[in-house]
């Protein structure tokens, strides 16, 4: 697994944690983020590597700073 995959899935574990306990559905957190729910799905499968702005849409949209969703990189 490349360095860039394993990016990609632990971000998709830390966006799926949070939106959960959030209590967010995927169309929500896309609906709060103003983001496609297609994205959100394709970031949360570890498909889609976000843009640092898209990043930022999905923190905010969930209450927590980017760090937080990339802290275990």
């Amino acid at each position: 697994m490349s360095a860039s995959q394993k990016h990609r899935r632990l971000l998709a574990e830390a966006v799926r944690a949070r939106r959960k306990e959030a209590g967010y559905s995927q169309e929500k957190l896309a609906e709060k983020a103003d983001l496609s729910t297609v994205f959100i799905s394709r970031v949360e499968r570890a498909k889609e590597s976000p843009s640092v702005d898209n990043l930022a849409k999905i923190a905010k949209a969930l209450g927590v700073r980017v760090r937080d969703l990339v802290s275990d990189f």
